[in-house]
């Protein structure tokens, strides 16, 4: 285990704002993640929480303000970031082992078929004891070896996150890793993200349209709506007047038997409709 430096900040952004197409997908954004923090970016769709993960990895250009990824311009700092972008499952009949996908993120971008450790010198060796680590971190030592067509959608999830997780990134971006999972997987893969943060020191930014399956789990929340951003702890943000003025519609927050946080009437909170922004 890595110290964490909770000081450290890793995102910055300062009346940051970006255009596509002519239009303003948001705009006058200001905000801090910290090192092993887990913030949720939240809001209904086409407000450009994809766009906004695009930013980070300097794939969306700013058209006013700044922006900074671990302490530089944005997409200088790429390998320290760990990338999951949006999915559909893998098709039953894809016969690629689990551990395998997750050794694409320690030699994917090298040309050719991966050698074994005994011919494959230093690099090799060192990426199959990695590649052991992870999925011994994310809880998925007994399927790895199986085809990853052959395991559960939450499974699945696990070993991508994992293959997201072998280069030691210091930042994790997932976009709507929880899709299609059902609520007990959803709340599996939450835990294991905020494991993830608090013994890894890794800040993630997980794209979701239903805060409840991970809002026990969060530290912070950035709400993406009306053209801006609000962010703050949960219990700041997630406030029936705050919701209802970014949405321009009635929400409710409630408190369940537990205490917990419960939004009810959140938009789009169960469509699945994949938006370019």
């Amino acid at each position: 285990m890595r110290p964490i430096d909770d000081s450290r900040v890793v995102v910055s952004l300062e009346h940051a704002a970006t255009t596509v197409g002519g239009r303003t997908i948001w705009s006058d954004v200001t905000l801090q993640v910290r090192a092993g923090e887990f913030v949720a970016v939240l809001g209904p769709n086409g407000v450009g929480k994809s766009t906004f993960l695009k930013a980070l990895l300097g794939l969306q250009p700013l058209s006013a303000g700044q922006l900074e990824v671990l302490g530089t311009h944005q997409g200088r700092q790429n390998a320290r970031i760990g990338y999951l972008p949006q999915r559909r499952a893998f098709d039953p009949s894809t016969r690629i082992r689990g551990v395998d996908v997750v050794g694409l993120g320690w030699d994917g971008d090298r040309w050719g078929i991966p050698l074994p450790a005994r011919f494959g010198g230093r690099h090799a060796r060192e990426g199959d004891e990695r590649v052991r680590e992870v999925i011994e971190l994310v809880g998925a030592t007994s399927y790895a070896y199986r085809p990853i067509g052959e395991c559960s959608g939450g499974e699945q999830q696990r070993l991508l996150i994992a293959q997201a997780l072998v280069s030691r990134p210091d930042l994790l971006l997932l976009d709507e890793p929880l899709d299609s999972l059902d609520v007990t997987n959803q709340a599996s893969v939450s835990a294991l993200i905020q494991s993830v943060c608090r013994s890894q020191g890794v800040a993630v930014l997980l794209v979701a349209h239903d805060v409840n399956p991970i809002l026990r789990y969060l530290d912070q929340v950035i709400y993406l709506a009306r053209g801006g951003a609000v962010m703050g702890p949960p219990e700041e943000v997630i406030t029936a007047d705050t919701l209802t003025m970014l949405y321009g519609t009635p929400i409710d927050v409630l408190r369940d038997r537990a205490g917990r946080l419960v939004v009810v009437g959140q938009p789009d909170s169960h469509t699945h409709h994949h938006s370019s922004t």
